[in-house]
């Protein structure tokens, strides 16, 4: 058994098999739709859930993971050791944090022998998947338990994630502007670019072009990394297509240490829109 076990939430976009080679214990965010809920990744694929978006937005929704949903993950992660560390979405945007805290206490009596602390990424979308994604190698290369800790607290402060947005139309769903807002702003092409700030996704630019707005965000991580090695996760929202020639790109522009593509976590895409892509990097 390795010192310390990860687990994170689906919002973290890290492909399958990176969670099947480092051990990493999911737990899937509540899709709702219809009037019924399917846990995101376990009874609903991330395309039939955008296909759900498609067909009838109104009736789909999210919500957090319950607290029986972490210590069930909890429970799974104990098998590979009994020490764990579950990186959660940024709880300025959802109160899964608290969920997976109250687990936290759940397991003390429910399961035993098991320390669990929970870190909050300040994150999101593929960020928030590096922070996990780098906690789970240093476990796997022996790495001590404080050790670990340390190693997710540096990379909250490192990772960087980026977004250009198909369309603004979909963004009231976030309630950061209103409906009727997001609906002018979309009649005139107003494409907007996210990042993620002191734990929230904020507004960083906005374009009239997306073509425009990818030359924008990879002007935004030259700035910041410079000739330097980068790690990067490109990000797509049903547009695997635009996601392969980005990541193109980067590969022709960068000095990457990795680089692969992940699909966004429909419980993203449905705020963002079908059509958004992006990254999350860190140097």
């Amino acid at each position: 058994m390795q010192d310390v076990a990860v687990v994170t939430d689906s919002i973290s976009n890290l492909p399958p098999e990176m969670l099947k080679q480092y051990n990493i214990t999911i737990v899937p965010i509540n899709i709702c739709f219809q009037g019924k809920i399917y846990r995101d990744m376990l009874d609903v694929s991330t395309s039939e859930a955008y296909e759900m978006v498609m067909q009838d937005p109104d009736n789909f929704s999210t919500s957090p993971a319950a607290p029986g949903h972490y210590l069930e993950a909890y429970r799974e992660a104990s098998q590979y050791s009994k020490n764990i560390l579950c990186i959660t979405l940024s709880s300025k945007i959802s109160t899964g944090y608290n969920m997976a805290s109250l687990a936290a206490k759940q397991a003390d009596t429910e399961i035993g022998d098991v320390s669990v602390e929970v870190l909050d990424s300040q994150n999101v979308t593929a960020a928030q998947g590096f922070i996990a994604l780098e906690a789970a190698r240093a476990a796997k290369d022996g790495k001590t338990y404080q050790e670990v800790l340390e190693i997710a607290d540096d990379m909250r402060g490192r990772v960087i994630f980026l977004a250009v947005l198909d369309t603004i139309r979909y963004v009231y769903r976030t309630g950061r502007i209103p409906k009727v807002a997001a609906q002018v702003a979309s009649r005139l092409n107003i494409r907007p670019i996210l990042s993620s700030s002191d734990g929230r996704i904020r507004f960083v630019g906005a374009v009239r072009k997306k073509e425009g707005g990818i030359d924008r965000i990879l002007r935004m991580m030259r700035e910041k990394a410079g000739q330097g090695e980068v790690h990067v996760a490109v990000m797509h929202a049903y547009s695997p297509d635009e996601a392969e020639k980005l990541k193109e790109r980067i590969e022709s522009e960068f000095n990457c240490a990795e680089l692969w593509i992940t699909e966004m976590t429909p419980v993203m895409g449905y705020a963002c829109g079908t059509g958004t892509v992006g990254f999350a990097f860190y140097q």
